[in-house]
Formats: C-alpha cells, structure tokens, sequence
C-alpha cells in the first residue's frame, strides 16, 4: 500500500510539473520577437511571394527571346466510298506522320528586350515593397512590444500608488477618529484608494490586450500568455540632426516608386516598338506516310514578318496610355521624396521632445516625491492642512503615472523614427 501511494505520488508530481510549464508565463526580449516576426508574420510571407511571383514575370518576358521549340505526332484513319447503292466501294486508308518545328525571334525592335528590363525593374521595386513591409511591421511590433512593457510596468505603479492612497486613508481614518479632521478629508481618501483599485485592475486588463497584440505581431495564430523585459531606454537617439535629404534616398517606399517609374520608362520604349515590324525565322523537320513507322522525309525553313495596318488607333492609344502612366509615377516619386523629407524632421523633432521630457519628468518625479515625505509628516503633525497635503499627494500620483508614460512614449517615438528612416526588422536597435 505504502509503495503505491509513493507511485502516485510521483505521477501526481509530474503531472504537476508538467502543467507548471504550461502555466509559466513566457518571457520575451526584444530579439526574440524580431527573430519570430521574421519567421511567422503573414505579411512578410505575403512580400516574399510578391517577390517570387515579379521573378517569375521576368523569365516569362525573357523566354521569348529563345528558340521555340513543338514536337508532334499524329495519326489518321480515313475511309472514302466510291459508287453508288450496292455497287459502291468501300476504302481505308492510313496515315502518320511526326516532327519538330521551331521559331526564333529575329527583330521586334526592341520590344521584348525592353520588356525584360521593365520586369527587372518590377522585381526591384517588389523587393523595396518588402522592405516596407518589414519597416511597418518593425514599427507595430515593436510598438506591441512598448504598450506591453508599459503595461507590466503600469502594474507595479498603480500598486505604488495603491500604497501611497491606502497610507493615506489609514492615516486620515485616524485624525478623524481623533476629532483632528473632517468627513469630506475622509470621504475623499476613501474614493481617491478606490480609484487606485480601479487603475491597477485596469492596468492588468490591459496586460491582456497588449499580449494579444504582441502575439498578432508575431504572427502566432493562438494566445499565449507572455511578458517582455527591457530597458525604459532610447538607443538610437539622433542627437546629431542628420541629413534628411540624405536619409530619404534609401527609404524603400521612395525606391519602389523610382522601380516602377523606371519600369514605366521601359514599358513606354515597348510600346513604341509596335510601330515596326516583327521578324520571327522558322525552321521544321519531319516523317510521313501510310503506315508506322513513317519513312518520307520532310522539312521547312522560312520567315515570318509581321506588321498590322489597321487597328483602330490602338497603338497610339498604347503610347498616350504608357505616357500618362511614366508621368504619374514621376510626379509620385517627386511627392513621396518631397513627403518623405519633412516626416523625417518632424519625427527627429519628436524624438528630442520626447527624450527631453523623459529627463523633465525624471526630475519633476524626484522633487514630487521628496515633498510629499515633507508634507506628510507636516500634515501628521498639523503643519499644514489637509487640502494643501491632498494637492501634494495627488501631485505625486500623477507624477508616477507621468514619468512612466514619458518613458514609454519616448521609445515609441523612437520606433517612429526608424521606421521613418525606413530601417526594416533586421534593424539592430
């Protein structure tokens, strides 16, 4: 009896562990959420086949340029009558035949050669349509990643400040108990404690929201529970005003658009090559006769040209369509440039503001909290009124919650910043 309860004990012991793993909350740093969004995230996938899928517009562009090679093989039964009513005559007679033709493009002008070049364009401007989807994902990742790390810092302040409200209360209870303070003091201790209950029930629900937007930037399909440990710390902090102009030229959305005007550019001298003829050469061989295997020999060779005369205004429709589409991508490239340029320098701007504040509220936090050790105990021995403490103590409250808020919205604005710059997930920072 004693060695099966020493059994189940074990088993009940393992089975314990076993759900403690799947209970322990996951714990992330920054790298291991790059390293998983890389792998996972669906619009990153989506770009990478984007990319694949204009690769392989290329190689069926440049197929043309090759030889085109057909092979066949057929056979035939055919059967004729000759006469009429009982005295007409029946025949069968056979048929095979097979070979291989070919044709080579000679002279289209230019067209095809331009259309490659135009679909070498298209690839490099899907390949800058992926770095701005890795530059866009980085930014929301890693904005997940902040509100998260906020969040969980969120709890252990409004618990602070739970402290701070519930000292409050028990000292106030006491001075009115004691005849040394009025009812509204206590009626108002008591709601500011319940509004910190609030705030840190609150805070914990938005764990939970914030987890689920780290997990959706990942790219998990499930829920887990997880947390994330940083540094409230700006590394790339720009102190030194760059270039923007500079700047702009990698930024992948300006070069995509610069592709695909170039890609136009191309697309355009194509369709200016419809106006001359085309030359193809052709050549084929083969075998025929009236039974397998077939023994008459056969072959061609020629050339083929081609020029349309009349097509309604096609082509020069073609030309003013291919025209409008270059000029558009034109003044688009000179618009995103021009766009690109001031979000650079208001995002730096930010960046300051932001780290500034960050120091500001550093030092306003430091001072709040000093004067309200002051001012309790000036109020615990009567020194001041409770009105003059309550504003003290909010003051401090509020500069908790402030500081925090600073930090975090400076790494936010940080991520915007880079994302700016169009830095993409492999970003080191």
């Amino acid at each position: 009896m004693n060695r099966f309860l020493k059994v189940l004990a074990v088993l009940i012991f393992c089975i314990f562990s076993a759900h403690l793993k799947v209970w322990a909350e996951e714990v992330l740093t920054w790298q291991d959420c790059i390293r998983e969004a890389a792998k996972s995230h669906p619009d990153l996938i989506a770009a990478q086949e984007s990319v694949k899928e204009s690769e392989a517009a290329k190689q069926i562009s440049a197929s043309t340029l090759f030889p085109q090679i057909n092979s066949n093989l057929s056979a035939t039964t055919a059967r004729t009558a000759s006469g009429n009513g009982d005295t007409a005559t029946h025949k069968t007679s056979d048929s095979y035949s097979y070979g291989v033709s070919g044709t080579q493009l000679l002279f289209d002008a230019g067209k095809t050669i331009n259309n490659v070049k135009a679909a070498e364009q298209n690839i490099k401007a899907s390949q800058q349509g992926y770095r701005f989807t890795s530059s866009e994902v980085r930014l929301r990742l890693r904005t997940a990643f902040v509100n998260l790390l906020r969040a969980q810092e969120l709890v252990r302040v409004t618990n602070d400040i739970v402290q701070i409200r519930k000292g409050n209360y028990e000292l106030i209870t006491l001075r009115y108990e004691s005849g040394l303070e009025h009812k509204g003091a206590l009626l108002t201790a008591e709601a500011n404690l319940a509004q910190a209950n609030f705030e840190i029930a609150q805070a914990k629900r938005e764990i939970e929201l914030t987890q689920r937007q780290l997990n959706k930037e990942m790219g998990r399909t499930g829920f887990s529970s997880l947390s994330v440990k940083a540094d409230f710390k700006v590394i790339d902090s720009a102190k030194e005003k760059p270039d923007f102009e500079t700047l702009a030229k990698n930024n992948p959305s300006l070069q995509q658009l610069i592709a695909q005007k170039n890609a136009a550019e191309f697309g355009l001298k194509s369709t200016y090559a419809n106006f001359f003829p085309t030359l193809y050469g052709q050549a084929g061989a083969n075998k025929s006769g009236s039974r397998w295997s077939p023994q008459n020999n056969g072959w061609d060779l020629g050339l083929t040209v081609s020029l349309p005369i009349f097509e309604g205004g096609l082509r020069l429709a073609q030309v003013s369509q291919a025209k409008a589409l270059f000029n558009q991508l034109q003044a688009n490239e000179r618009s995103t440039r021009d766009g690109i340029i001031v979000t650079l320098a208001q995002s730096w701007a930010a960046l300051q503001d932001a780290i500034e504040t960050v120091e500001v509220q550093y030092k306003s936090l430091g001072a709040t909290e000093e004067r309200a050790k002051i001012a309790e105990a000036q109020y615990s021995t009567g020194f001041i009124t409770y009105d003059n403490w309550s504003i003290i103590e909010d003051n401090l409250v509020r500069a908790k919650t402030d500081y925090l808020n600073a930090e975090s919205n400076a790494l936010l604005t940080e991520a915007s910043w880079i994302q700016a710059k169009g830095e993409t997930l492999e970003y080191a920072q």
